[in-house]
């Protein structure tokens, strides 16, 4: 069985097609600048690396250019479309479907209520699904929410403090996030640590959260009713103060759309640095003396750590600490920087093995009664496995 896994952006549609016999990557590509006159399709089958450039109007034109190459005569991996089993989305936000479905109107309709509490995910997703339902294609189209993972948090993590009527009828609780990710770290580390039942997985990347893991699943994370909360992303603002915005309007004039979007757009490590929300740039900034720079960077980390005491506190403490995500996978000093200070604990991280980590592996010191990994996340596995497990139903 193949699956063809596709993460969604307004303007991107990047992929990998699994075979699911074995679980390997039989190709990895992206289509970028969707809508645009010239579009860029790139794909890596094995050793051949093929970049085309088309017009690419809409996310299924997208896809019709992926199978293209996928099918390549020469160096193609499949001979036809008709390999492919399914599509499986890496979708965000189903309100009321948490989980995983045959992507039909009413799965697109919840999708749609969400759109405002999702705006950069669910209406480029939504668009996208309808295109390909449209085509006439028979591959059959799959939305695996990233909310599903969290389904197992007990109520005291769910609700907010609010009128439990709002919570009840207008699904207004937090969902989490990034539960692909999450739920590749859960399995992952039962496989690499025997009898680590209490982890704190760390996705750290654009877009970060992190998620408390008890025996496999989650009991608590740090994203809530939307992906602007929690920890602050590379442009969105993360935990805010919903009074805070009143005031802004009254100062600047704004209108509540205005502000939301520039919460939404501009805020984040973009919004304190005030010039990129990259860690790469954040970093290379701050080396140069660039305070605000570094003050983002003094925030995200902080931030980071005052998240992750509450999921300690939660767990009654931590086997085991994972890093993930392009900012957890590669940044050495930020994974340094949030376990600092914090051998009391039992958390010790080693700088040297820390420095130098690459792929799988534990950069704790041996005096650390937790232990600390680098793992590269593979949220597209997790949703290819539950695409295969909801067509065998």
């Amino acid at each position: 069985m193949k699956v063809l896994v596709a993460n969604l952006g307004s303007t991107s549609f990047k992929y990998q097609l699994i075979e699911m016999s074995d679980e390997t990557t039989l190709a990895r590509g992206a289509v970028d600048r969707i809508g645009s006159p010239e579009s860029s399709c790139t794909v890596e089958i094995g050793d051949w690396k093929d970049q085309r450039t088309m017009s690419v109007p809409h996310h299924g034109v997208a896809v019709e250019a992926c199978l293209a190459q996928l099918t390549d005569p020469q160096h193609g991996c499949i001979k036809s479309a008709d390999e492919v089993d399914a599509i499986g989305f890496k979708a965000v936000h189903g309100g009321r479907f948490s989980g995983v479905y045959r992507i039909d109107e009413e799965v697109l309709a919840a999708m749609e209520e969400m759109r405002d509490v999702a705006p950069a995910h669910n209406p480029p997703y939504v668009a996208a699904m309808r295109q390909l339902a449209s085509s006439g294609g028979n591959i059959p189209l799959i939305a695996a929410f990233e909310t599903d993972f969290h389904q197992t948090t007990p109520d005291a993590q769910r609700y907010y403090a609010i009128p439990k009527q709002w919570s009840d009828d207008f699904h207004i609780r937090r969902f989490g996030f990034h539960g692909n990710s999450h739920r590749y770290i859960a399995m992952r580390t039962a496989e690499l640590i025997p009898g680590a039942s209490r982890v704190i997985s760390c996705h750290l990347g654009g877009s970060s959260s992190l998620c408390a893991i008890r025996d496999g699943k989650s009991i608590g994370t740090t994203m809530g009713m939307s992906p602007q909360t929690g920890l602050p992303q590379n442009n969105r603002v993360g935990d805010f103060d919903p009074f805070a915005i009143p005031l802004i309007m009254e100062k600047t004039g704004l209108s509540l759309t205005e502000v939301l979007n520039k919460l939404a757009n501009e805020g984040g490590l973009l919004g304190l640095s005030g010039k990129s929300g990259d860690m790469r740039d954040l970093e290379a900034g701050a080396a140069e003396g660039d305070a605000d720079c570094q003050l983002a960077l003094d925030v995200y980390v902080s931030e980071v750590r005052r998240m992750m005491g509450g999921l300690l506190v939660l767990l009654g403490g931590a086997d085991a600490i994972v890093f993930t995500g392009g900012i957890g996978e590669k940044g050495a000093e930020i994974r340094a920087k949030v376990c600092e200070g914090l051998e009391d604990l039992g958390i010790a991280i080693d700088r040297v093995k820390n420095g130098v980590a690459e792929g799988e592996m534990a950069v704790h010191s041996e005096t650390s009664r937790t232990q600390i990994w680098r793992i590269p996340t593979n949220e597209e596995l997790v949703v290819a496995r539950k695409c295969v497990e909801l067509l065998g139903k």
